[in-house]
């Protein structure tokens, strides 16, 4: 039996952004006479001693990586997590860093799965608008292409009620041409949360099953904005983490094409918004205006930025301003939800993570006999036994309509 680079041990559970004691208790590790729990993991990442094969089969579950990576005689490279805005920021913890990583791992292996199967049932269709345009296209030729493809009507769009249904009929425009939209908050637990410093959405480039993670924990009038600016991404071929408004030539261009798409630059300069406007005055008007078009209050203090009403200084304050609202909202939405307990959401939320397309395709592929159900609990992001609830009285030509 070949032995275990102990540095591999060590890697794998930084890579999967678990401290000592996390890893300790997932690995069932207990304190002895001799040694404390985490004094004996230390033990195996120092290569003093070596994993059995049951504390091996432990750590590949639960450090999320194949058996057979810590056989390797050294320590893998890097992932790469995309093409153009590929470094996460220093500002990031390095426990997030690794949750992102995990999350890109599970994405493409989900994207795997399902290009797959859809080129074993022979309908592997090749999406011609991925990797169609360029960067030095322009905004204004992007735009019409999205329009186009997407059948964009803005009036359809801001005729929704809230935000919520106004990303459910952008979501459902996505998926209807081919791309599988996913929402993702944690790995499993709370403990896992992943923060939108970290990313805000990413984006899996491919003519066949291109993908679209958006981080679930960041507000929902951002979903849409990041979804649109995602399918920009897809336009352009580039697989990678998109974080937040940054000054990257590729970001810039998402943004811009994205926030075209939602607010037209004519609808911006009529906001009466300067420099010199009253700080609260000003937020307020951008509160209202994007209020009344199903839109973050941060893009439109973007859009006002890029049109040279307010400097980028000022569209940063704005933007600490709405997240402080934002991390505020959230707290009295997590108390609300901790005092009514609520029960029986594990398949709803489920449901709404994974999206219709995917949903649709699991069940069509599995009443087909083409999917087994463990790798369907692996595209769907569950375990083979929860497949059947997540799956249950769905319909495919109602499931789009998940919110």
């Amino acid at each position: 039996m070949p032995k275990i680079n102990h540095k591999i041990i060590q890697w794998a559970r930084t890579t999967a952004g678990l401290d000592e004691e996390q890893a300790a208790k997932k690995l069932g590790l207990t304190d002895t006479k001799k040694a404390s729990a985490i004094e004996t993991l230390l033990a195996l990442e120092n290569g003093d001693v070596f994993p059995s094969r049951p504390q091996l089969v432990k750590m590949s579950k639960h450090y999320r990586r194949p058996l057979l990576t810590f056989y390797l005689s050294d320590v893998p490279r890097h992932g790469n997590r995309g093409q153009d805005y590929r470094t996460l920021s220093d500002t990031v913890e390095i426990t997030q860093k690794a949750l992102v990583d995990v999350v890109i791992r599970d994405i493409q292996t989900r994207q795997s799965l399902v290009r797959s199967v859809l080129e074993d049932e022979d309908e592997a269709i090749r999406l011609p608008f991925v990797n169609s345009l360029e960067v030095e296209d322009g905004v204004n030729r992007a735009v019409s292409s999205l329009k186009k493809r997407l059948e964009w009507n803005l009036n359809e769009y801001r005729k929704h009620s809230n935000i919520e249904k106004a990303f459910a009929f952008l979501r459902g425009k996505a998926e209807e041409i081919g791309v599988f939209v996913l929402l993702v908050d944690n790995l499993g637990s709370h403990h896992t949360t992943i923060e939108t410093e970290a990313f805000r959405g990413f984006a899996l480039a491919d003519k066949v099953a291109p993908f679209i993670a958006i981080n679930a924990n960041d507000s929902r009038g951002a979903w849409c904005f990041t979804l649109l600016h995602e399918l920009v991404h897809l336009w352009l071929g580039a697989t990678g983490v998109s974080g937040n408004f940054g000054k990257q030539k590729v970001e810039k261009f998402c943004n811009d094409v994205a926030s075209e798409l939602l607010v037209p630059m004519m609808e911006v300069k009529e906001v009466r918004i300067d420099n010199k406007t009253e700080f609260l005055e000003a937020k307020n008007t951008i509160e209202n205006f994007a209020r009344s078009r199903n839109v973050s209050n941060t893009m439109v203090a973007y859009k006002l930025c890029r049109a040279n009403c307010i400097t980028f200084e000022r569209f940063l304050e704005f933007k600490s301003s709405f997240k402080e609202d934002w991390v505020k909202f959230k707290k009295k939405e997590r108390l609300k939800a901790k005092d009514k307990q609520p029960k029986g959401l594990y398949y709803p939320t489920k449901r709404q993570r994974v999206g219709a397309a995917l949903i649709n395709l699991v069940s069509r592929m599995m009443y087909d006999g083409a999917i087994t159900t463990t790798k369907a609990g692996k595209v769907l992001g569950v375990r083979p036994q929860n497949v059947e609830g997540v799956l249950a009285n769905i319909r495919p030509y109602i499931a789009r309509n998940l919110v």
